[in-house]
């Protein structure tokens, strides 16, 4: 990582250096176009065995720019677990990190085609593209979605969309440059990544991804991923699910995961800007075993940019940064 962050550092300066020139003549439309903003989250989790931990997970920074010209420029930095609490040590901050979640420069080449160049979130998943607290329905995340694939990937992308029917064909083709260079204590270590995703936005949205990687530490660890996803809405209920599986350089059965969710708005009920969520999810890796799961719990948009979520979470398998029991959050961007 710190290869890859000094190489992006240097483009950044060269392209500030290019930006000073540009602020001579018109400095004002130049600050004009930067934005910065963030998100936070807490949580507090009593787990079926009733130790209870509460925690800060993340304050998440982000920075933009986008102006008149064909480039655009985009970074999130992330502050993990800057407070955590348990009923054995009590308040302290060692689990604290910081993560350089995103850093990319984004080149307009036409209305239908762009170049990215940095860190990314690896876009075979709708939820990881979404991974955010206050854009996600509930605190946990789908277990299909976290050990799978690699959650970002340090690299070059092709993307863009193509007006089709109603909607917009949607594409993106990348491949890794250079592998992560420092990890979290629970992260798995992937590199060779490349893959491509495509999807149909109209009223309802469906995906189809590629993946292929090699997970370091595993034998024969080389995998070929296919991914599905999907986001409608029946009536006024939203239904969506992924479902990925994995194959191994010889054919064999690499692991596999799937969930599907719906949220049902309760202003029925009187309950404006409630909505009850349930989910379902599998899960299965070679060195994990299996689980499968289920989740009940309601969401709540105290103001647009506020959620405060409940939820309640069985099945069987243990599994990291995952717990079983009852969990509770409150999510803002800032």
């Amino acid at each position: 990582m710190k290869k890859f962050i000094t190489g992006l550092v240097s483009l950044a300066s060269a392209f500030l250096l290019c930006s000073t020139a540009w602020a001579d003549e018109d400095q004002v439309s130049f600050l004009d176009g930067f934005s910065l903003g963030g998100y936070t989250s807490a949580q507090f989790v009593l787990e079926r065995n009733d130790k209870a931990s509460a925690s800060l997970n993340e304050i998440s920074m982000l920075l933009s720019w986008n102006s008149d010209s064909r480039w655009r420029f985009f970074s999130e930095l992330e502050l993990e677990n800057p407070l955590t609490w348990n009923d054995e040590k009590q308040f302290h901050a060692k689990s604290v990190e910081i993560d350089l979640e995103r850093f990319y420069f984004d080149y307009n080449l036409s209305e239908k085609a762009n170049v990215r160049i940095g860190r990314f979130l690896t876009p075979n998943s709708r939820w990881n593209l979404l991974h955010a607290p206050p854009l996600v329905w509930t605190t946990t995340r789908p277990l299909a979605t976290t050990r799978l694939f690699p959650i970002a990937t340090n690299g070059i992308m092709l993307f863009g969309a193509i007006p089709f029917l109603d909607g917009a064909f949607e594409y993106k083709v990348f491949s890794e440059v250079l592998e992560d260079q420092k990890l979290d204590d629970e992260e798995l270590e992937f590199e060779h990544v490349y893959g491509a995703r495509v999807s149909l936005k109209n009223q309802s949205d469906f995906g189809i991804s590629f993946l292929s990687f090699k997970e370091k530490d595993i034998p024969n660890g080389k995998y070929t991923m296919l991914g599905l996803d999907f986001v409608t809405h029946l009536y006024n209920v939203e239904v969506s699910g992924e479902a990925f599986h994995r194959l191994t350089s010889s054919e064999n059965d690499g692991g596999s995961g799937a969930y599907l969710q719906t949220a049902v708005p309760l202003n029925k009920m009187g309950l404006n800007n409630w909505y009850w969520i349930t989910r379902l999810e599998t899960f299965q890796r070679p060195d994990d075993g299996s689980s499968e799961r289920w989740l009940v719990g309601a969401t709540w948009h105290v103001k647009p940019k506020h959620l405060f979520k409940v939820e309640f979470t069985g099945g069987s398998g243990e599994q990291p940064d995952s717990p079983r029991g009852f969990l509770t959050s409150y999510t803002l961007f800032f």
